[in-house]
């Protein structure tokens, strides 16, 4: 893994900057704070175009006062930010503030643009699209206008870039995010065989990443957009799509994808783009967690794949097995259309996107299952890869168990066998599954506490229990697909709503982060 983390330590182009590093020095939620300032003239200009000046003072405004805070925080801070350089937990502390105090302000301006709500409900919908749940208590067409919907997929896109980014340079050095796997050193803490040397502070790795991966990502989302464009949707409705996509937030102003106007070729286009979110090596080789470099020998892909392509065979063959007894092969054109709602949806919500194919209703007819929506929860809870924007328990973590039950099987058949495979691979199906099974249980129980605690306020075990996967795994439009009836967010009470916003932090930072926040170190500093 350090190996891969080798171009994050040189530094070459920023550290020669000074003003650049003296920028670097100040807390991560400050930084973020200046970029959602700056971010908030865009739909300003969108809704000023769009002749709704309301929408677009809020906006501005916001963006103004914004960006005077921050010059005033900075400025008192600027004697004091050069004599000590944050820690790799101070930095993790900054992040987890981020998640939760950051959206404070990114609500302002959505609670003035849309006048008639709560600002606890402008909070909600901030957290939600920051940490890419996407969850949303707009569904209804026309409740929000269009500068609305791309404030909405703009934050959910930056904090796809967030996680991308703090992968790297916070997650990866503490080995925590799915990297405690692979590591040697425990969760929460470095390597200590790098202890020696003199390792770059977070703000210098932050910089160097997001120089590094910005281009990557925003190139992404541009020919994401360009593609969405030419087969037939608007550019809004492309853009915010593109940016979902991406940040695998699900986020969309037409209420999802087989609305849109792309139809087949559209989904074709995003499902291609969704496989970014499987492995971080499809984009990145920054983090290594594998033996073998390529695409082709890492773990995670593969079990995707494996996913990707069994559960929906699954599901054609179970009605299509019944079909050839009786010769219905007039049905192709629909057992076609079947199976690739099957695929894209599969894709989509083991992706933690949430994106529903428009052949996914047929692929629930065809396969005859009473339950359909269990199956996108699983896929959900699985998740995708290790440091890319998909939530989850994650593929690199399942796969250690799986090492672990094969290693164990084995075993029961020779007691006495000895493992065939390197020093790594023994150390992930032993150490990696331990703690991998760890993260499994703690996952668990936050998901029993939070289904608990939302059936102590007053909703259903159903409800509460398909909110609490969604929240916990960032995937938010289950809510509306994976229970007999949509879940009508905006009827639940204010205490519920906090609770959910606090499992959208706990599944975006996951529940070891959290604990390694309590580490005495931290706060002594």
């Amino acid at each position: 893994m350090w190996r891969g983390l080798s171009s994050c330590f040189r530094f070459r182009l920023i550290s020669s900057n000074p003003i650049s590093d003296r920028l670097l020095r100040f807390p991560l939620i400050l930084i973020l704070g200046g970029i959602a300032s700056v971010a908030m003239f865009l739909p300003a200009l969108h809704a000023l175009v769009l002749e709704d000046h309301s929408v677009s003072r809020s906006f501005a405004y916001s963006g103004i006062l914004g960006l005077a805070a921050v010059g005033l925080i900075g400025l008192a801070m600027s004697g004091n930010v050069s004599r000590h350089e944050a820690s790799d937990l101070s930095n993790l502390l900054s992040l987890c503030l981020t998640f939760i105090v950051l959206p404070v302000f990114l609500a302002v301006p959505f609670y003035e643009g849309v006048r008639n709500t709560s600002f606890l409900n402008a909070y909600f919908e901030m957290v939600s699209s920051l940490t890419t749940t996407g969850t949303t208590l707009f569904n209804t067409p026309g409740r929000l206008g269009d500068s609305l919907h791309l404030w909405r997929g703009m934050v959910g896109w930056f904090g796809g870039l967030l996680m991308w980014v703090a992968a790297s340079a916070v997650l990866a050095p503490l080995n925590l995010g799915g990297f405690e796997v692979t590591a040697t050193a425990e969760p929460g803490q470095g390597e200590t065989r790098l202890d020696r040397f003199e390792r770059a502070g977070a703000g210098k790795r932050m910089g160097q990443a997001t120089y590094l991966l910005g281009p990557i990502y925003i190139g992404l989302t541009a020919a994401l957009w360009l593609f969405l464009v030419l087969c037939g949707d608007r550019p809004l409705v492309a853009v915010v799509h593109a940016m979902s996509t991406m940040a695998t937030s699900g986020i969309s102003p037409v209420n999802g994808v087989q609305n849109a106007g792309s139809g087949l070729g559209g989904e074709i286009v995003i499902f291609f783009f969704m496989m970014f979110a499987l492995s971080r090596l499809t984009f990145s080789s920054d983090t290594i967690t594998t033996a073998r470099p390529g695409l082709h020998h890492d773990p995670e892909f593969r079990l995707g794949m494996l996913l990707i392509l069994g559960v929906p065979l699954l599901l054609f063959s179970r009605h299509w097995l019944g079909a050839l007894e009786v010769d219905q092969f007039e049905e192709i054109p629909t057992a076609i259309g079947a199976l690739w709602g099957g695929t894209f949806s599969v894709l989509s919500f083991l992706s933690t996107t949430g994106f529903e194919s428009a052949y996914w209703e047929t692929a629930r007819d065809w396969s005859g299952l009473g339950t359909p929506g269990l199956i996108l929860l699983g896929l959900s809870l699985v998740g995708g890869g290790v440091a890319t924007t998909a939530g989850g328990v994650k593929l690199l973590r399942v796969y250690a168990l799986y090492l672990n039950g094969q290693r164990e099987m084995e075993r029961l058949v020779h007691p006495s066998s000895v493992g065939r495979a390197g020093a790594r691979s023994r150390r992930m199906r032993r150490q990696g599954a331990f703690v991998a099974w760890i993260f499994f249980m703690l996952f668990a129980l936050s998901l029993a506490t939070i289904t608990v605690i939302l059936c102590g306020l007053g909703l259903g075990f159903e409800p509460s229990l398909i909110l609490s996967i969604a929240t916990l795994s960032t995937t938010g439009p289950l809510t509306q697909v994976a229970g007999e009836a949509p879940i009508i967010l905006s009827q639940i009470g204010p205490a519920a709503k906090l609770v959910l916003c606090a499992a959208m932090v706990l599944g975006r930072l996951e529940t070891l982060a959290i604990i390694a926040l309590i580490n005495p170190s931290l706060w002594r500093d």
